[in-house]
């Protein structure tokens, strides 16, 4: 098998063909830059990539502590006015200078419709140019994770974004691109040479950069290798310096080989499942004219035959950690009282559950799931599927890569589905906004308030008042002992209403070749100001 993925990754890698430099570093990553437009997908891979490229106004450190980026530092003048100083004798790669006016530009093209970091900037009422590098941003109250969510806001150029027809956001969804979805001039400590998507990205120093870089790379090239097997190959075979993620399956004998060792830590990142729960009819289903997802019991049914011990233990070989919550340890909320309320896996409840709702039965259900982007996803999926056929629940499954699930999931062309999420701001605040609130067209047509951007990523369509108001009452809290009993309301909500079956946070494993050093990141990111290749 070794042998067969090794001659398969030399037959297609144009890596095989190129004698690397000495500050090259060449990574193998099971997933790949779903777009270069920042505002495309709101996606931690994709978003920590193009962040090399396109900064933002504030950065994290390898602890994900704040620092300085485009703005040189800030003050908040009221509890809804910020002032931020930009950076002066700062430009763009293709030569132009960064003034407030890209600022400006950029705040307001990521709030356009297509936007996928729409819920990054919904705080956010206004923004104004002070002087070429002053901007003031108006929030529409209190905005506790303002500066957060700014170190996921990248900076675009006004003049080339309006030059080459990019000044509205690329929309996955709507699947409409325009020139920023392959080409792209930031400001950052790398240029973009080239993109294939699903093939290979360069980035080459930019070194013009504004600021000093700890590491010493002057090339960075990324294939995406989804095959498992394939990329643990490229590692061994020294066709790749990085390669990441490590299987679980492959930790123990990838790190006995010579001249390769593999760096583990803990990920923020949870893994769960979503369910339809708002469409009158699953689009995936063989139940017509109603929709079994939207039944209570059918939910806790699901929840209650997935065997999440079964997972962690045999899937994950013990490196996972189940959870009742969307958040795990380290983000802020968490909620340590209302995780141990986890639901147990109860077989006979959960067909006692199926026979009330009138399933005794059972039906068929179609399950999208990506094949590419989270540690075991579809192995998880197919375990899932077969916990659910004991239950009476026939899963047709469907696992794709990462680049074209997102889309799938974005449309909301799904009845039951993975995701995985790690909250940018690493407060429960992101998470709860995008995933538990109501969608905005739905809130909006019950009557209640709503927020721009609230349930973006809510594609099962769940949807109680009691936890909007919670989560709208966390957004503008500033007081954190406070914001923690609006998260934990939030939570109980999700918890008892059976709104998503999260499963576990998962464990990071990035293999490299001596001669590679680098700092890993809690959140999964590589940070390439901070490597080293000898």
């Amino acid at each position: 098998m070794r042998r067969l993925a090794l001659a398969l990754l030399l037959a297609v890698s144009p890596l095989a063909d190129r004698a690397p430099s000495a500050q090259t570093l060449r990574i193998a990553y099971q997933g790949d830059v779903v777009s270069m437009d920042p505002y495309a997908m709101n996606e931690t891979f994709t978003t920590a990539f193009l962040a090399h490229i396109n900064e933002p106004l504030v950065r994290r450190l390898p602890d994900l502590a704040l620092e300085p980026g485009l703005a040189e530092r800030w003050e908040r003048v009221t509890d809804t006015l910020w002032r931020f100083h930009l950076r002066r004798n700062v430009t763009f790669h293709e030569g132009e200078p960064f003034t407030a006016a890209d600022v400006v530009f950029s705040l307001e093209r990521v709030r356009k419709p297509g936007s996928a970091m729409l819920a990054r900037a919904a705080s956010i009422k206004a923004v104004n140019a002070v002087d070429p590098h002053t901007v003031e941003i108006e929030t529409d109250g209190p905005a506790p994770t303002l500066l957060a969510d700014l170190t996921n806001i990248l900076i675009l150029s006004k003049r080339w974004a309006e030059a080459n027809g990019a000044e509205e956001p690329v929309d996955i969804r709507a699947r409409r691109e325009n020139h920023a979805a392959r080409h792209a001039n930031g400001t950052g400590p790398f240029r973009l040479q080239s993109y294939a998507p699903g093939e290979r990205t360069v980035l080459i120093r930019n070194d013009a950069w504004w600021d000093r870089m700890e590491g010493n790379l002057r090339e960075v090239v990324l294939q995406p290798v989804g095959s498992d097997p394939t990329r643990v190959a490229a590692l061994l075979s020294g066709q790749v310096d990085l390669a990441w993620p490590i299987p679980v399956q492959d930790i123990a004998r990838v790190s006995a080989a010579p001249g390769i060792r593999v760096m583990e830590g803990l990920d923020l990142r949870t893994i769960f499942l979503g369910m339809d729960q708002s469409s009158e009819e699953l689009r995936y289903s063989s139940v017509k004219g109603k929709n079994p997802l939207a039944d209570v019991r059918v939910r806790e049914a699901m929840y209650r035959a997935i065997d999440i011990e079964a997972i962690r233990a045999r899937l994950m070989r013990g490196r996972a950690t189940p959870t009742a919550l969307l958040n795990g340890p380290g983000i802020e909320g968490f909620d340590a009282a209302q995780n141990a309320r986890r639901p147990a896996f109860d077989l006979a409840r959960a067909r006692v559950l199926m026979a009330e709702a009138g399933y005794a039965e059972g039906f068929e259900l179609g399950m999208h799931c990506p094949n590419n982007r989270y540690v075991n996803d579809e192995q998880i999926c197919q375990a899932v599927a077969q916990m659910l056929a004991r239950i009476g629940i026939r899963v047709t499954l469907t696992a794709e890569p990462a680049a074209q699930y997102f889309g799938r999931a974005q449309r909301r062309d799904v009845s039951f589905y993975m995701l995985g999420t790690t909250p940018p701001t690493y407060d429960s605040f992101s998470t709860l906004f995008g995933l538990l609130m109501c969608r905005e067209e739905t809130a909006r047509a019950r009557g209640w308030p709503t927020i721009r951007g609230q349930g973006q990523f809510n594609h099962g369509g769940f949807c109680d008042r009691e936890a909007d108001e919670a989560i709208a009452a966390a957004r503008t809290e500033l007081d954190p002992a406070r914001r923690r009993v609006h998260f934990a309301a939030a939570w109980r909500v999700m918890i008892d209403r059976y709104a998503y079956i999260p499963l576990h946070q998962q464990a990071l494993a990035w293999g490299m070749r001596e001669g590679v050093t680098l700092r890993q990141r809690p959140d999964d990111v590589l940070d390439l100001r901070f490597v080293r290749v000898q």
